[in-house]
């Protein structure tokens, strides 16, 4: 649908709002491309016009409608320049209409633009940007019409071409009274959903009865009483052409969504209405309509694409298949020796074709059909196989033939051309051609191959592609994603006057075939200049005499604007007219005059091939805009011989060469010269004018400076040719002395290390002698091994040979802290070392490659002790490690255990696994861990925390403790916020949370000896708890009860606690033992009069047989001695402070209802689980329903102003994340649907 968004509109006809005859192009735009062999013209898509050029091409070719239209002259709708005048009543719809549809019939491009039509219906870019229906455009565009048309012959346009009538008739079935009532129409709407074809649909609208019985009956008017009767529909008036909309659209109810109906729905070409109407006794004839126009939509019901498939009616187009060729191929006459000897050469055959041609130039399409005309026989089966396709064996003499700018045309050269004559030289536009009246040039003309089939040939028309089809393919239409929406039939009574056929002028006004004629020759002369700027070609001239010979290239001795003349010429002219030309420019020329093709390079100036042949074109010598040609007499330039051609092409090098190392810089510095080379230099000359004696060369073809880039240039290259070793302009080339070899592996041909891999490293002394503050700075590269860094210090700093093998290197870094050691067998490169970095020489010895060096810090009672190093076996245990660690540190005892220190500097994960090494671990070099005193648990343990759970009740008569901040009481408030800042979480008002202690069980053990374990803690509660089974043990989850553990016996790993569990034991009143299907809720009345509650009870509710919400009202009333209707009760969700009531709803519902299962409250949207808090009001003592408390109020009013800063802060965000904003716009949302309008004046 969007395939024109960005073409450009090339219409000649005026583009502004209502003028005439202005071009809205510049002069040098491209002119559109010319009609292809169909001879028919598309449409533009302005963006989303799919559908509007659709059913414009429909109207088109409905000749009645178009010959109706165009039968209104200016004195009934007036004139597009009388638009701006006072009181001037200008129907500008029509008016656009008339000129599109002789633009369509006329104008020879290939898409004429909507764009003034659209602007007379009063729509925007936004309008012709959205696409609508079009069956909703088709009512709404023939309502524009005939408003605009009134008082006018046309008035009744519309009506007497599409309008007819169905009659509605209900039959009493008592009295036998009819009651009818008729209904007009422009357009009939068919179902397709659940339907065969449109005969099934119209059988079931307009034959098949609908009867009232039963408790369904009507009231008959006559009767004045209710009876049976039968309703049925029949067509009473049928109009010239018939219009019938699909609904291919729907919407499904259940998923609340729009869907397209894509299944099989057939229609017939020739359809006959006779069983649908109520009058039956006419003659067939009158019944009978054809199909002529079909209109497709692809895609899906919020977007797709438009096109239209239409039948030629009055034979306007070359309709032509390649099966039309095969059957042409088996049906040819024998030929005669002279056609076949002409036959046989095709280049001959093609200059004869086109020499008779009036026109310059002629398609290249109908180039092949014209050439199968004449020989009987297409390019395809007699030369494809030897010559390749028509355009390209065209194409491959170009000395020939001339192809136009968009290579859509082909013409011969001025010089092949051959006389002939034509009835047609000189004609003017109004003057049809002899034999079919089409308004074109001669090669426009098409050949009408089946004269027999008269107006049965179709065409797809898709926005501006039009290619012929066959009607077999309109089957394909019936189905799928891509199907037929809207048809469109004629009477078959309907004639075509035999002027009418192949006529586009017919009935057209004299004054729109005058403006079309105009159109037509301002866009051949559009042509003519564009095809004349396109052959143009800008030449630079260089003469000999501005020019001068140095450094293996020409370079001009005065200024470039003094050297160079610029010409402009015609491709298409020979090497002779543009020698005279520049003769006629030269005051003086001594002697002979060569030409040749020239090329700047980095050099200078060189010259190439010199141009011989006058009598050539200058498309021959291949010379494009731009091209440079030197001007000289073929032998030197200033006295100096200069040597033409690619083998002498100047090549320029950098020539690179090492210096000395400058102390004060950031490394060792090269310097750089350029040179110039002919390519055909040898590499041996090379290396004698640039190398010294014993020195050595290495290329860079690649641009990129490091070594692996460079290659040595050996003995066996130097016979090669600068050229031919691949070196061209820009290569560098680097010269070394014999002293600088030591850089050069010889053997692998390759640099080891280039001038930016040379630098120097810092190293200060840490060994505690006199001269510590004394830095020093290394010479080293990449690949330099660290041991010979430190042996170098060692020296330069004066010390001790001896400190070689008791010291080693550190980084140090920008805040002063030495880092690990590097392994002394580590280069440069492998130490990850930037060039310039500060070493640090301190004593130890440094890591082997299997030695790690770590760091440590001991941490017991929230103190921690400083940071202190070893260097232990990567190969160690994790329990050897840190028994090194805690022997260093002056530690004893077993209570202690590794962990990594974090990203945040704490102790995080524990290395549980002792016996695992530290490489297995993944342990590396310059890690930090904790020594954390405590010991793990043994494998197969759990080390939980255990909190006590009170219940307000218990804590009466206790008096309030205040919040530790070591958590030891925890004092639950009704809101509290994370420590981590996250959005606050409610907890229970009425529960109390009391850590306890941690313990250490066995995960096979019971949850029976996990309450014992916990009552052995030391914050157990004062009173005595004789079982286990008085306790009822809870998972925290967000600070709150979470999961309740049900079955003493069960095993702890049966339950999948995970690492980081947390329990929480609530002693009970009395013994408990809750079964799987005991669901514990904590109920609490209302208090009459107060938003607030009772202290909740524990409501054990057995939900084995249903878990509904009558059960559970059952239970509750049961349970406060209430009647059921008498209390209402509502789910409290803590975490949005909200209360959801559970429904009492006891209206009667249907059987089908009745025996579907009710849903369970476990399920959406209750979720009821264990420890949930269920609210009840007493409706006799409180008939608020509102569960809400004065709490819950403060929560929600928390949390709104959470959000709120929220909200702020990701605006805040938003603004500085650019990218992230720039995404968001990316999203593609759906548009809104819009209403589809035309604007239209008042003509009454």
């Amino acid at each position: 649908m969007f395939g024109d968004l960005f073409e450009e509109d090339f219409s000649f006809i005026s583009n502004n709002h209502y003028g005439k005859g202005k071009k809205s192009k510049p002069k040098d735009s491209e002119p559109p491309a010319p009609r292809d062999f169909t001879n028919l013209s598309g449409i533009k898509n302005q963006g989303g016009t799919c559908y509007l050029n659709s059913l414009l091409q429909t109207l088109l070719f409905t000749p009645e409608f178009r010959e109706a239209l165009f039968s209104l002259g200016p004195e009934e709708l007036g004139t597009l320049d009388d638009v701006g005048k006072p009181d001037a009543k200008v129907r500008i719809i029509p008016l656009q209409l008339q000129r599109l549809f002789a633009q369509l019939l006329l104008l020879d491009q290939q898409a004429a633009s909507t764009t003034d039509l659209t602007e007379s219906f009063g729509w925007n870019s936004n309008e012709e940007m959205r696409q609508h229906d079009v069956q909703e455009l088709n009512r709404i565009l023939f309502s524009a019409l005939e408003t605009s048309l009134v008082g006018t012959s046309g008035h009744d346009l519309i009506n007497r071409l599409y309008h007819g009538t169905v009659v509605n008739q209900i039959v009493c079935k008592e009295c036998k009274n009819i009651s009818e009532r008729q209904e007009d129409f422009l357009d009939l709407t068919v179902a397709v959903k659940g339907v065969a074809g449109l005969e099934e649909a119209l059988w079931n609208m307009y034959v098949e009865e609908e009867y009232f019985e039963n408790e369904n009956l009507y009231r008959c008017g006559a009767c004045d009483k209710l009876v049976e009767a039968s309703k049925s529909a029949k067509l009473h008036k049928l109009p010239p052409f018939l219009t019938i909309s699909l609904l291919r659209f729907n919407f499904d109810f259940e998923k609340c969504e729009r869907y397209k109906e894509t299944s099989c729905y057939t229609f017939p070409i020739q359809i006959n209405l006779r069983p649908f109407c109520e009058q039956t006794e006419m003659d067939d004839s009158e019944y009978m309509y054809e199909l002529f126009s079909v209109i497709i939509h692809k895609g899906g019901c919020y977007g797709g694409h438009y096109h239209v498939y239409i039948r030629d009616v009055d034979e306007l187009g070359n309709w032509q298949l390649q099966e039309d060729e095969d059957r042409l191929i088996e049906d040819q006459p024998s030929r005669d020796s002279e056609n076949t000897k002409e036959a046989e050469n095709p280049l001959a055959m093609l200059k004869g074709i086109l020499s008779e041609e009036e026109c310059k130039q002629i398609p290249v399409d109908q180039l092949g059909q014209k050439f199968l005309e004449k020989i009987k026989v297409s390019w395809n089966k007699k030369y494809r196989k030897q010559y390749g396709a028509l355009r390209k064996y065209l194409q491959n003499h170009p000395q020939i033939f001339q192809f136009s700018p968009d290579e859509n045309k082909v013409g011969l050269k001025e010089k092949y051309k051959l006389p002939f004559k034509s009835d047609f030289q000189g004609q003017a536009f109004q003057s049809p051609p002899q034999e079919n009246g089409i308004q074109w040039n001669s090669e426009k003309a098409p050949t009408r191959l089946r004269e027999s089939s008269a107006g049965c040939h179709w065409f797809d028309l898709n926005d501006s592609k039009v290619q012929p089809i066959k009607e077999e393919d309109i089957e394909k239409q019936f189905q799928g994603k891509e199907s037929a929406y809207m048809l469109f039939y004629r009477k078959s009574q309907l004639k075509r006057p035999p002027e009418a056929r192949g006529n586009p002028r017919y009935r057209i006004p004299e004054h729109l075939l005058n403006e079309m004629n105009a159109a037509n020759i301002e866009l051949q002369k559009k042509r003519a200049e564009c095809d004349s700027a396109n052959n143009s070609i800008d030449l630079h001239l260089h003469l000999s005499t501005c020019y001068k010979f140095h450094n293996g290239a020409l370079h001009p001795s005065l200024s470039w604007k003094e050297s160079v003349l610029d010409l402009i010429v015609d491709r298409r002219k020979t090497l002779g007219d543009l020698r005279q030309s520049i003769f006629q420019m030269m005051k003086s020329w001594e002697g002979d005059m060569v030409l040749s093709s020239a090329k700047s390079l980095p050099a200078g100036l060189h010259i190439y091939q010199i141009l011989d042949g006058d009598e050539l074109t200058l498309d021959c010598f291949g010379l494009a805009d731009g091209a440079d040609i030197f001007v000289w007499n073929g032998k030197e330039v200033g006295g100096v011989k200069v040597m033409a051609g690619p083998d002498h092409e100047p090549v320029l090098l950098n020539i690179l060469r090492l210096v000395e190392y400058n102390e004060g810089g950031k490394g060792q510095h090269f310097t750089e010269s350029q040179h110039v080379f002919p390519c055909s230099t040898k590499l041996s000359d090379l290396h004698r004018a640039l190398a010294p004696a014993g020195g050595i060369i290495l290329k860079n073809d690649s641009g990129h400076k490091e070594a692996k880039n460079w290659e040595v240039l050996l003995e066996e290259h130097m016979k090669e040719t600068i050229k031919t070793i691949g070196l061209t302009d820009g290569c560098s080339v680097l010269i070394l002395d014999s002293h600088d070899q030591s850089l050069v592996n010889i053997s692998s041909g390759n640099l080891t290390a280039f001038t930016y891999d040379i630098s120097w490293l810092q190293v200060k002394n840490f060994c505690g002698t006199d001269d510590e503050e004394k830095h020093v700075k290394i010479t080293a590269t990449i690949e330099t091994v660290m041991s010979d860094i430190k042996i170098k210090a060692i020296h330069e700093l004066q010390l001790e040979e001896e400190l070689a093998s008791e010291s080693c290197l550190r980084p140090v870094s920008r805040n002063g802290k030495l880092l690990s050691p590097v392994p002394e067998d580590y280069t440069v490169k492998e130490a990850e070392l930037k060039m310039g970095s500060l070493l640090g020489l301190c004593r130890g010895k440094a890591p082997t490659a299997t030695q790690l060096f770590l760091y440590f810090i001991i941490e017991r009672d929230h103190y921690t002790s400083p940071e202190m190093e070893i260097v232990v076996e990567e190969t160690a245990s994790v329990k050897e490690c840190l028994n090194l660690m805690l022997e260093k540190s002056g530690l004893s005892g077993d209570s202690w255990h590794l962990r990594r220190m974090d990203w945040c500097f704490e102790a995080g994960e524990a290395l549980s696994q002792e016996n695992a090494t530290l490489k297995e671990l993944n342990v590396c070099r310059g890690d930090t861990l904790v020594i954390t005193e405590g010991k793990l648990p043994p494998k197969g343990f759990l080390k939980i925390p255990i909190w006590w759970l009170k219940s307000s009740s218990q804590m009466k008569h206790e008096e309030k403790a205040q919040d530790q901040v070591n958590g030891l009481t925890c004092k639950m408030d009704a809101l509290q916020v994370s420590p981590a800042g996250d959005s606050p979480e409610y907890i229970q008002a009425d529960m109390d949370l009391c850590y306890a202690g941690i313990t250490e069980i066995a995960s096979e053990s019971s949850l029976e000896d996990l309450k014992m374990q916990a009552l052995t803690l030391p914050q157990c509660p004062e009173h005595v708890i004789p079982l286990p089974t008085f306790l009822r043990a809870w998972t925290v989850e967000s600070r709150r009860p979470g999961r309740l553990l049900r079955h003493n016996k069960q095993q702890l790993s049966e339950y999948k606690l995970g690492a980081r569990v947390e329990i929480c034991i609530e002693p009970l009143q009395k013994e408990e033992n809750l079964g799987p299907h005991e669901l514990l809720l904590r109920v609490q009345m209302g208090i009459p009069g107060e938003r607030d509650y009772y202290d909740s009870v524990d409501l054990v509710w057995n939900i084995s047989k249903e878990c509904t919400t009558w059960a559970l009202r059952q239970r509750v009333a049961s349970h406060y001695c209430l009647p059921v209707d008498k209390i209402e009760i509502a789910k409290y969700f803590p975490e949005k402070y909200e209360w959801l009531p559970i429904s009492s709803w006891t209206q009667q519902i249907s059987k089908r209802k009745r025996k579907k299962k009710q849903e369970s409250l476990q399920s959406a949207p209750y979720h009821l689980k264990d420890g949930d808090i269920i609210g009840v009001k007493n409706l006799l003592l409180d008939d608020s329903k509102d569960f809400s408390t004065v709490r819950d109020d403060f929560g929600k009013q928390k949390q709104r102003q959470l959000a709120l800063e929220k909200k702020k802060s990701r605006q805040a965000e938003r603004s500085q994340d650019h990218v992230l904003s720039e995404e968001k716009l990316n999203i593609k949302h759906r548009k809104p649907e819009v209403a589809l309008s035309i604007n239209v004046g008042v003509f009454r």
